[in-house]
């Protein structure tokens, strides 16, 4: 099976090692994996910000970009989501709405492509300690994503998990949102710290990385000993 992999921004630029478990991870189950050499920002942060048209051009190249891949699949449940949107952005374009359509029935996240498509949820995977979970918004909410990445967690050996209290709330990170409301966002982190810190988990897991960057980036400042894992390096841990 043949995989185009949707590094995302963060990845590319500061969690490469995710970039890497998810390949490790996916060559292992059998696919063939490759990088379009093309790909950019998907245009998510001025998407959202309400630049829709200024963010067509971003689209339009990630649109081409993976136009012959099989199957797209991304370490990001926000940044996946966000090729759902394109068919909307160009319902009315008779040349990119087809291919934006394309596209997004193509796409998959991480945990969504191994358990819904490749039909895996063990995938050999051991690590030793206690662990809990934050579900982002977007790949919750938007993408639908709920119930792959704690299948696939349950089957990781040494691996004690711990639900999250009050997991559904927001981590105040959410893109521009952190900068633009910047008081607002650190307490809303702040409670999120305070709740993984009640499981008193030793790893906090999670499926994208905007997300783990704040939080890990508020575990950090506050001297805490929690060591914060994207999924994808959970699922290519030997311990």
């Amino acid at each position: 099976m043949k995989v185009s992999l949707f590094i995302t921004c963060l990845v590319d630029m500061f969690k490469t090692d995710v970039g890497k478990a998810m390949v490790d991870v996916l060559e292992r189950l059998g696919c063939e994996v490759d990088f379009p050499r093309g790909q950019i920002c998907c245009g998510q942060p001025s998407y959202n910000s309400g630049y829709v048209e200024s963010s067509k051009p971003a689209m339009k190249t990630m649109i081409t970009a993976f136009e012959q891949s099989d199957y797209v699949v991304s370490p990001s449940g926000s940044c996946a989501f966000m090729f759902k949107e394109y068919p909307s952005v160009f319902a009315d374009d008779p040349e990119w709405g087809p291919k934006a359509k394309a596209l997004a029935d193509k796409t998959y996240e991480f945990t969504q492509f191994l358990v819904d498509v490749l039909k895996v949820e063990d995938v050999g995977a051991s690590l030793r300690g206690k662990a809990t979970y934050h579900p982002s918004c977007h790949m919750t909410r938007l993408l639908g994503v709920k119930d792959a990445p704690m299948k696939l967690l349950q089957h990781v050996k040494g691996l004690e998990f711990v639900p999250l209290p009050n997991a559904a709330a927001c981590c105040g990170f959410g893109g521009t949102f952190a900068v633009k409301m910047g008081p607002i966002s650190e307490q809303m982190v702040d409670e999120k710290v305070q709740h993984v810190e009640e499981t008193e988990a030793e790893y906090l897991i999670g499926g994208d990385c905007g997300c783990l960057m704040n939080i890990g980036g508020r575990i950090e400042r506050q001297g805490k000993s929690v060591k914060v894992m994207h999924i994808a390096e959970v699922l290519n841990s030997r311990d």
